[in-house]
């Protein structure tokens, strides 16, 4: 089966030892497509490039909420404007909130930047990939703030109500290991409850590696363990799943 890791970040440091290694592998452990996601200007920058050099992975160009606090606003925007028009760049993000970390930057800048960088998807028509950590209630006002953009949360956190809610507004929700933790009852109450066509799977690779690699660096060759607990939650064969996720991946991302 082939599989699509639509999140992973291989431009971080955790990889800075083998990173071509892993990189040159995953079509051979069975992943066809990748999206690495920036999270600030350099690694926004170090995405197009991975996306450039290799053949299966596409580029996210955004400035993350944890990295926002020396947001620069329409320079800012206009470095990611640049970058977004490179070839296989595919969305804005990773973008969103974080209310998690008391030492992340203040909930307004937060707030102003992810307003910002959805206007900039929306003058792009591009999909959003959106961070919603601790940040659900005005994670989703604001995503509502912007009809004409899609988007996806990535690494769902939140309730059934709010999936099926952004279900309603078009967007996608996407699933990574903690679906297989044991304490992640919300997580596969809500993958439950979304429609089998606005679900996608990911790693978020260098982080969260699923049951039974949990507590190791994380890769896209992990993703199977995604797709085959989501196979077994909505009661479809692992094939299947991977087979309905990679067409949603490829549809969402607008890769051929």
């Amino acid at each position: 089966m082939l599989l699509f890791d639509t999140h992973a970040h291989y431009d971080a440091e955790q990889f800075d030892a083998d990173r071509d290694t892993v990189l040159a592998a995953l079509p051979d452990q069975g992943v066809a497509l990748v999206v690495d996601p920036g999270c600030d200007l350099p690694s926004s920058r170090a995405a197009v490039e991975l996306a450039r050099t290799y053949p299966h992975v596409y580029a996210a160009v955004g400035i993350h909420p944890e990295n926002c606090g020396g947001y620069q606003g329409e320079p800012d925007l206009a470095a990611l404007r640049v970058l977004a028009a490179r070839p296989k760049v595919v969305a804005i993000g990773e973008i969103g909130l974080d209310y998690y970390w008391e030492e992340n930057p203040p909930r307004d800048l937060q707030r102003r930047v992810f307003r910002d960088q959805l206007a900039l998807a929306a003058e792009l028509d591009l999909p959003a990939i959106v961070h919603d950590r601790e940040a659900h209630g005005d994670s989703l006002a604001i995503v509502k703030e912007f009809p004409q953009v899609r988007g996806v949360f990535h690494c769902y956190a939140g309730s059934v109500e709010m999936a099926q809610e952004l279900v309603r507004l078009g967007w996608m929700i996407s699933f990574t290991g903690v679906l297989t933790y044991k304490n992640a009852r919300r997580a596969v109450e809500a993958a439950a409850a979304v429609p089998m066509d606005r679900l996608m799977i990911e790693t978020d690779s260098p982080y969260m590696a699923p049951v039974p690699c949990r507590g190791q660096r994380n890769t896209s060759a992990l993703v199977r363990y995604v797709c085959e607990k989501l196979a077994e939650i909505k009661g479809i064969s692992p094939e299947e799943c991977a087979r309905i996720t990679l067409e949603n991946g490829k549809r969402f991302f607008g890769i051929e």
